[in-house]
């Protein structure tokens, strides 16, 4: 570890390669300093952790980014911020078109990573969830244009540009470098894995079913140790609608989809692609990973079949023993479910080719959890969702492997798989003992007799969501076998008491949060958490105000509010630098649609979703 860790220590200008990336983010727990103990009860009152060296900042409703004493948070980039030379500068009237835009840095940024490519110089890979139409189109109203959609199609997707530091310490977003580029809702994207060619992603514009245009709504990602992004497309269904009567099957429904324009995108009018009246397949074309190589900008994404299609948060990446590749993901929707990827073939370090299809080829599991609500704790197994097992036949609507990866929610019911409270982020620790995953709230959770009351979900109508960890068996994430508990309920102690509703033990006036979304670990075993709660600051949320950044200490169970953001917003998107001595944060749609914001270049400006880089006044490491 000791070797690998002098790799990365490069002098300035002295570039990474390719192979040394892969040894270098192959090692997980590099740089550890916290001997972990991950079974300690967090019944009791946490007590202070020697991790945290910084002050709990409050809460706030103020329409900037709040972090502690000895901390500074600036810009890195916004929505609308030229990526290439010949791309115009943002124009804060909105008249820019879509081929501009489409040149320009997206809007809603969400889930990000950060590639090294020295110790001076780094590649971002970010998503764009969505866009705000309210600033994107000018006189936005009930009627979009064909042009309005097109721009609205360059706003979405995913954009990878370079980073460089400054004499100061600070890092500078390069316009124009060899390396920038944009993925669009229009961007040619090749299929693999088990799906591929199948006749359910036959179009009338692909009979091959090989290749789709675009990715969308992209939520959160993963990062894999050969260097590549892994994108993950969440509520797809938001795009579709239909002209015409349209009347979907049960496999149409479970993914969301009808004849409704749920958002008012109004792509299905201007483009007969998202018109589930003229192409109902078209819809089987999104819901999946998409992997992208960041080093080349002319490469061809690909979206990875094998990990199975459903409403995508993120794609947590770990390495278990035998270097198999093994990634776990949530499925962000109510009663929906987390599963489990484990790759056929082992990870080569020194085979970059050989690596570039690791993920086309493997078992897909998805997750039990049995155990006491009262006790908030148990065991649970991973289910594999394979052709012939388990149930998965044709005798029960699955026809091959292909279709039970296609409709992956469906085969997770048939199989007895545990409804969850929203799966949203999941997070390996980089020791590799445990596994975290956010649980961010359910509404309908006790009110509908598919989702009752379990283990990980304890409660009714759940407003203010938890956090899920489990241990594999043996700490060998091939294991089917784990045990679990809840890290933290998250509520409101100030006017509740109990768990259930005030939180827990470790919840209190001082750190309570709604919403647990993102979630990190950096290289010291701190979990960072972000949330996407409730922010009216009032009722069952008063006292909470804006969302917020936490920090997490896994063995004591204490929680402290690092950052808080502007009005509206949701945090989301989480890197450092190799050194931790900067992170970087995403703040979504400011001012969320319907409140007030100016956030970040104040006056009477635009909001704009923007990337924050947070740094240390002494330059030392972030938390420590």
């Amino acid at each position: 570890m000791k070797k690998e860790k002098s790799k990365f220590r490069l002098s300035d200008g002295e570039k990474i390669s390719r192979r040394n990336f892969v040894k270098v983010s192959s090692i997980a727990g590099l740089g550890l300093f916290l001997t972990s103990n991950p079974r300690k009860d967090i019944a009791a009152k946490p007590k202070e952790s020697d991790l945290f060296g910084f002050q709990s900042v409050s809460t706030s409703t103020e329409d900037n980014f709040m972090v502690p004493p000895g901390y500074t948070a600036t810009p890195l980039i916004s929505w609308g911020d030229p990526l290439f030379k010949t791309a115009p500068e943002f124009d804060p009237e909105g008249d820019q078109n879509a081929d501009t835009q489409a040149m320009q840095f997206g809007d809603n940024n969400d889930g990000m990573s950060l590639f090294p490519i020295s110790k001076s110089r780094a590649l971002i890979t970010i998503n764009h969830e969505y866009a705000n139409h309210r600033y994107l189109i000018p006189f936005y109203g009930l009627f979009l244009s064909s042009e309005d959609v097109a721009k609205s199609q360059a706003a979405h997707g995913v954009s990878v540009f370079e980073i460089e530091k400054q004499h100061d310490g600070s890092w500078k977003y390069l316009r124009d470098s060899k390396y920038n580029r944009r993925i669009t809702a229009n961007t040619p994207i090749d299929f693999s894995g088990p799906v591929a060619g199948h006749s359910l992603l036959k179009t009338q514009s692909d009979p091959a079913g090989k290749r789709v245009l675009g990715t969308i709504n992209n939520c959160a990602n993963g990062q894999t140790p050969w260097g590549t992004y892994l994108t993950c497309e969440e509520n797809f269904d938001y795009y579709f609608a239909a002209k015409k009567r349209f009347i979907p099957n049960a496999r149409q429904k479970r993914y969301g989809l009808d004849a409704r324009d749920k958002r008012n995108f109004q792509w299905y009018k201007h483009d007969k692609r998202f018109d589930l009246s003229h192409y109902q397949n078209e819809s089987n074309r999104f819901g999946w990973v998409v992997e992208i190589d960041p080093f080349k900008p002319e490469s061809i994404p690909k979206k990875r079949t094998a990990l199975g299609r459903f409403k995508h948060e993120n794609a947590a990446l770990t390495i278990a023993e035998g270097e198999q590749i093994v990634i776990y993901m949530g499925d962000d929707q109510s009663g929906e479910h987390l599963y489990k990827f484990v790759s056929k073939d082992s990870f080569q370090p020194e085979e970059t080719e050989f690596n570039s299809n690791l993920l086309d080829e493997g078992t897909l599991y998805v997750a039990r959890f049995d155990g006491d609500i009262e006790q908030l704790k148990g065991t649970g197994e991973w289910i594999e969702l394979t052709y012939g097992k388990n149930g998965l036949t044709k005798e029960n609507g699955f026809n091959s492997q292909a279709e039970i990866l296609m409709f992956a929610r469906l085969a997770a019911t048939h199989v007895g798989a545990t409804t969850m409270d929203r799966p949203e982020w999941v997070a390996v620790h980089p020791e590799k003992h445990s596994v975290y995953a956010t649980l961010t709230k359910n509404k309908l959770r006790g009110r509908v007799k598919s989702q009752p009351l379990n283990g990980p979900n304890p409660r009714k109508a759940n407003q203010y969501g938890q956090i899920v960890r489990w241990w594999p068996k043996n700490n060998d994430h091939l294991s089917r076998h784990f045990d679990w508990d809840l890290f933290v309920l998250a509520g409101n102690p100030k006017i509740y008491s109990g768990e259930l509703r005030a939180g827990s033990k470790n919840i209190n006036a001082d750190n309570m949060f709604s919403g647990p979304d993102g979630i990190e670990f950096d290289k010291a075993g701190r979990l960072w958490i972000l949330t996407d709660g409730k922010d009216n600051n009032s009722g069952d949320f008063s006292g909470m105000g804006n969302n917020q950044v936490l920090c997490a200490e896994p063995n004591s169970g204490e929680i402290r509010r690092f950052a808080t953001g502007p009005v509206g917003c949701e945090l989301t998107g989480l890197a450092f630098t190799p050194d931790q001595r900067t992170m970087f944060v995403g703040v979504q749609h400011p001012g969320g649609g319907i409140e007030t914001s100016n956030f970040p270049d104040g006056g009477d400006s635009k909001p704009r979703s923007s990337i924050m880089m947070i740094q240390r006044r002494d330059g030392g490491i972030i938390g420590n």
